[in-house]
């Protein structure tokens, strides 16, 4: 089925849409003010919003806004080290964002398998893939649901590799009752427009070295000390490479705001996530997944099924006004990841391609619109 049968449903349209921003009602009022006065671009205001976030997500983990969720992972693997011909494993199966910055460095990337369950990184392919080349693991938490993290642990100890987690979909996920944040070696999130909440366009990182911050605020900036700088005290220097990676007060003050409703906005996401699973749980040929081994609690950022008959039931959904999709695609289907492939199979995703569909799951879907789709699904399926 190809993009130009289902073209995205105007926002307007009757019907339920496959993602919806959320934005503070308060922050209309909040950014207006923001405009009349001194500080647009990077300033207190961002300073505010990475203090909220660390104590809700980072805890002890060092916490560095940016412009956006690539940025934040270009910047976690500038940390990490990774430098030009390095090996770097990390998921077939993400958003190309997660692999572009590897590219910038000219590393050499790995790509490991998923879980057919989970859709999450398979620790089995990752632990085939390790060198002593290995710089990096990288793992993506899809729809919202963390990865084995015991065993990426366990595997990034035994052989000294930090472990990086894009944690795009994970905001407000989990793992064994630690917020997705504060666990790894770094922690990459997104604030585009149809995570969680937005900031328009932003991210955040997470850093378990605390020494690394102050690294990591300069190269968001040029390279540049800001803080120094502004207290008069910067001795006028550039020692490393440094980007345009800061976040604005404007984007800072629409994350603030709705930081502050974040609890609405998962509770929100969570029922309408376990709706779905208690009304399409009893047919056999629908697979939700996620996961109920109990370490883990999913963000409900995705609400993802796996049925044999994909295309028909996308485009009968369509026809009663439901918008689905596939959102994310493997990264071996693009040109620019093709000399990293060299004839490997990935027979998990092999098996999932066809079969995967994204549920509507945002504020604006009612539980009532929830069983309107469960029901059409188990009449199709």
């Amino acid at each position: 089925m190809s993009f130009k049968e289902l073209p995205i449903m105007p926002d307007k349209s009757k019907g339920v849409l496959l993602f919806y921003p959320y934005v503070s009602k308060k922050s209309s009022s909040n950014i207006s003010k923001k405009l009349k006065g001194r500080w647009l671009g990077q300033g207190p205001m961002v300073d505010k919003f990475e203090k909220e976030f660390k104590k809700r997500f980072a805890k002890k983990n060092s916490v560095v806004a940016v412009g956006s969720g690539t940025d934040s992972l270009h910047l976690a693997y500038i940390l990490a080290g990774i430098k030009k011909g390095d090996e770097v494993i990390t998921t077939i199966f993400t958003c190309t964002a997660t692999n572009i910055p590897l590219l910038y460095m000219g590393a050499k990337i790995k790509f490991a398998d998923v879980d057919r369950n989970t859709m999450n990184i398979s620790v089995e392919s990752v632990k085939k893939l390790i060198t002593k080349k290995t710089k990096a693991i990288v793992c993506v938490h899809y729809g919202g649901l963390p990865c084995d993290m015991d065993e990426l642990s366990r595997i990034g100890k035994k052989h000294n590799i930090p472990i990086i987690e894009d944690a795009a979909h994970a905001l407000g996920a989990k793992y064994k009752g630690k917020p997705i944040g504060s666990i790894s070696d770094y922690t990459t999130f997104s604030f585009q427009a149809i995570k969680h909440f937005t900031t328009g366009d932003g991210g955040m990182l997470t850093v378990k070295n605390s020494k690394l911050e102050d690294k990591a605020k300069r190269i968001r900036w040029f390279g540049i000390d800001r803080k120094g700088k502004q207290k008069g005290t910067w001795n006028n220097d550039v020692t490393e490479i440094g980007y345009k990676y800061q976040m604005t007060d404007i984007a800072a003050t629409l994350g603030y705001d709705s930081l502050k409703e974040f609890n609405f906005i998962i509770n929100h996401r969570r029922k309408i996530f376990n709706t779905y699973l208690k009304e399409l749980s009893k047919n056999k040929r629908v697979h939700c997944v996620t996961d109920y081994d109990g370490k883990k609690f999913h963000s409900a950022w995705l609400f993802t099924i796996l049925v044999d008959n994909k295309d028909y039931l996308q485009k009968k959904l369509r026809e009663h006004y439901i918008e689905t999709n596939q959102v994310h695609f493997r990264n071996d289907r693009y040109s620019i990841f093709k000399k990293f492939v060299n004839g490997k199979k990935f027979p998990n995703m092999d098996y999932l391609e066809n079969k995967y569909l994204v549920l509507p799951i945002h504020h604006k879907v009612s539980i009532s619109d929830t069983k309107y789709i469960c029901k059409l699904i188990n009449r199709f399926v």
